[in-house]
């Protein structure tokens, strides 16, 4: 049974590191990857594993270092991959799945959806057709008259998508 080490250095990490923080991670994840247009079954495995690790009762903190990670893999939808994560993100406050992620598709991207009128969809088509990975990025495309190229947005919509983008910009 491989536990984590109850170090200082370990506690400390863990007043930060709730469930709803790992879930939050994990669902973080799944909304890049799905922007990417990666593998829909892996994105459907992190979401899962997302809403469970939520409302799990016990923190994983705990379960990681008393029962390592063959414990986490108990918890449904927490195989020996996701796991493996879990446990690197409690030590390391981070996973290299998560910087690889993060470094080809900048976070900013997530903010996309902070915008009126853009949802997963269109997200995806920014990102993935156009290369629009921030706010500023996006702003730049609606001055420019770029959300007529986009198929499925009219008038109305666009007319909220530049509205919503100026005012989140300003």
């Amino acid at each position: 049974m491989s536990s984590i080490s109850l170090t200082p250095d370990f506690r400390l990490q863990t007043l930060f590191m709730d469930n709803e923080e790992i879930a939050r991670r994990f669902a973080r994840l799944a909304t890049l990857m799905e922007i990417r247009g990666d593998d829909r079954y892996r994105i459907r495995s992190y979401r899962n594993a997302a809403e469970t690790i939520a409302t799990w009762p016990t923190p994983l903190t705990v379960i990681a270092a008393e029962e390592g990670a063959r414990a986490l893999q108990a918890i449904p939808g927490v195989g020996r991959a996701i796991s493996g994560k879990i446990i690197e993100l409690i030590e390391r406050g981070t996973f290299a799945a998560w910087e690889k992620l993060v470094a080809e598709t900048p976070l900013t991207t997530l903010d996309l959806l902070r915008v009126e009128g853009v949802g997963i969809k269109t997200a995806t088509t920014l990102h993935q057709q156009f290369k629009i990975a921030s706010l500023d990025d996006l702003r730049k495309f609606v001055e420019g008259g770029g959300l007529e190229m986009i198929d499925g947005i009219g008038e109305k919509t666009a007319a909220k998508i530049e509205s919503s983008v100026r005012s989140l910009t300003t």
